[in-house]
């Protein structure tokens, strides 16, 4: 099967030449997937071509909906208005709501003009549900069923839904009210002689969630309970809409890219094939954070001057001290951040989480603070050389393994992202830290090292 640069290179050979033809079949070979991953190589007349192509297949919407979000405006910019709202409008209301938000603000009015009645009104009623909630993931497409159905009346129904309905993976049981009130495996469904009602398949009293429910909570819903889709509800339990396994893995891989990079310090809007400005403009405050942290490391470095400049073979042993102290602390926050992020532990239980970091720190601060002290003495033959940089691992790696776990379960009781500003923090305490309590240590002993 040929890479993406190939197909890249091959589509950009056959435009060139004018052979759209067979641009044409190459792209209908193509899953929407690898069609997506073309357009980071193409010029904008060539991504108008082929928007044109994949509009004679009807294949444009689910190429755009597979393409990374920092690519959609450059797509954009290369299609007209009224192309535009014809291949959104194709869409499932998810993933239209999603795509109309990477619309350039002067434009969006237009395009949204544009989009059938019917696709407008689902937008507008979409566009209620709070940022990041059910709401706004759920696609409103699914097969309701009555309990006094039989099954084969209900797979009759399926027929008759034919490939719209993405969420063919349950059937849904509703009362007159539209209440849900059960759901119906479509592999139960299948082997069910076909005279049985409905009523006697379905598994009663089905996991559902709110509208207004959070993403990632739905996500955690979804994960412990090993469901393929999960009905959403209303406030007197009416169905709504069906948020899907495919759904739940964009919810999945958004969430820990976003604390994957507030861990780093970046932005979400910092992506591979986004502008250098704009990089630049994202990434600049935080340097300047970090900035600040490393003259922090300096200052207190500076307060120890003179016990370096008589004793400089200690500035030989200070990286250490803040490199370990570093990755016991990334550690603890690496661990704790997961619990977090996957409902796992909360701010009242988090106390003993916070006192097996601290053991943990401890008592590998003790080990490799055992054996750090053992080649400085082994080094430099000074026993007290190796004590101060003993007692100094051990502090320090205590320390970042308690804030590596308490900093963040402290920012979620504030209600904010506990991947935000931990990360400097902890980093930030750790190098200042580690080189007081080794230079402080040291210089308490300075006579004894001299």
């Amino acid at each position: 099967m040929a890479t993406p640069e190939v197909n890249t290179r091959i589509l950009r050979r056959l435009l060139a030449s004018g052979v759209t033809t067979r641009a044409e079949r190459l792209l209908a070979k193509m899953p929407p997937a690898d069609v997506a991953l073309l357009f980071s190589g193409l010029s904008q007349e060539e991504i108008r071509t082929v928007i044109e192509l994949l509009f004679r297949q009807r294949r444009a919407a689910r190429a755009l909906r597979e393409l990374p979000h920092e690519m959609l405006p450059q797509v954009f910019d290369a299609v007209t208005d009224q192309r535009l709202a014809s291949v959104i409008a194709r869409l499932e209301i998810d993933d239209l709501l999603e795509l109309v938000e990477f619309i350039p603000e002067d434009r969006r009015p237009d395009v949204i003009e544009r989009l059938p009645a019917d696709r407008r009104f689902e937008l507008m009623r979409a566009e209620l549900y709070p940022e990041s909630s059910a709401g706004r993931v759920m696609t409103t497409n699914f097969i309701a069923l009555d309990e006094k159905m039989s099954a084969q009346e209900a797979i009759d129904s399926i027929r008759a839904a034919g490939n719209e309905d993405e969420s063919i993976l349950y059937l849904y049981v509703v009362d007159e009210q539209s209440c849900l009130s059960g759901v119906v495996p479509i592999r139960r469904l299948v082997a069910s002689p076909p005279e049985r009602k409905i009523d006697e398949l379905m598994i009663p009293d089905p996991v559902s969630v709110m509208a207004d429910a959070d993403q990632e909570e739905v996500a955690q819903t979804v994960a412990r309970y090993d469901l393929l889709a999960i009905p959403v509800t209303d406030v007197d339990s009416r169905m709504l809409g069906v948020i899907t396994v495919d759904d739940v893995i964009d919810v999945i891989t958004e969430e820990a890219t976003e604390d994957m990079y507030h861990l780093a310090g970046l932005s979400e809007e910092d992506r591979v094939f986004s502008p250098a400005a704009r990089s630049v403009r994202k990434r600049m405050p935080w340097m300047l954070l970090n900035l600040s942290a490393a003259f922090l490391s300096a200052w207190v470095i500076g307060l120890f001057e003179r016990t370096l400049s008589e004793a400089v073979m200690l500035a030989v042993f200070m990286p250490i001290i803040a490199q370990m102290g570093g990755s016991s602390g990334s550690q603890a926050l690496t661990v704790i951040t997961r619990g977090i992020a996957l409902g796992e532990i909360e701010f009242s239980s988090g106390i003993g989480a916070v006192l097996k970091e601290l053991s943990v720190g401890l008592t590998i601060g003790t080990l490799t603070g055992i054996a750090a002290g053992g080649i400085a003495y082994a080094w430099h033959g000074d026993p007290v050389l190796g004590i101060a940089l003993f007692s100094a691992m051990v502090c320090t790696l205590a320390l970042t393994g308690l804030l590596g776990a308490a900093v963040p379960l402290v920012l979620k009781a504030l209600h904010q992202d506990p991947a935000l500003g931990s990360g400097v923090i902890v980093i930030a305490v750790n190098d200042a830290f580690a080189f007081f309590s080794f230079l402080g240590i040291a210089t308490l002993l300075l006579d004894h090292v001299l």
